[in-house]
Formats: C-alpha cells, structure tokens, sequence
C-alpha cells in the first residue's frame, strides 16, 4: 500500500460523533432499507413488466421515453 505525500496517521481528521437522535434516524432508516428489501424480494417476480423501479414508488412512469407524472 502506497501512501500519499503529505498524509500521516496524525493528520488524519478525527470521526465526526454524530448526535443520540442522528444515530436513531440512521438506524430507523436503514431497518426501514431492510424491510424494503425483504418485502421486495418476497414479491412475486413480473414477467414481460416495464423493468427497472416502481414507479409508484419514485413518481413518475416512462414509456418508450415518454414519461408521464401522476
């Protein structure tokens, strides 16, 4: 491992501490992520579908290039 000019162990910038409630919403979030993936990969897969991400889900809906907000 190369290291860089300049760059020591003791320039290294200190790990930012995140507050109590900072942490929690980062932990909810990602239980939430998990949830979705879980929930995600439990559906029954589509055939012929549109592919990519669901549109109900990230608001809008493509079509041969046309898309459509709802």
């Amino acid at each position: 491992m190369t290291e860089e000019p300049g760059k020591t162990e003791a320039s290294a910038e200190p790990k930012k501490v995140l507050p109590s409630a900072a942490q929690r919403a980062l932990a909810e979030a990602e239980a939430r992520r998990k949830l979705y993936r879980e929930a995600e990969a439990a559906a029954q897969k589509e055939i012929g579908g549109r592919g990519g991400k669901e549109p109900g889900r990230y608001g809008d809906w493509e079509v041969k290039g046309l898309t459509s907000d709802f």
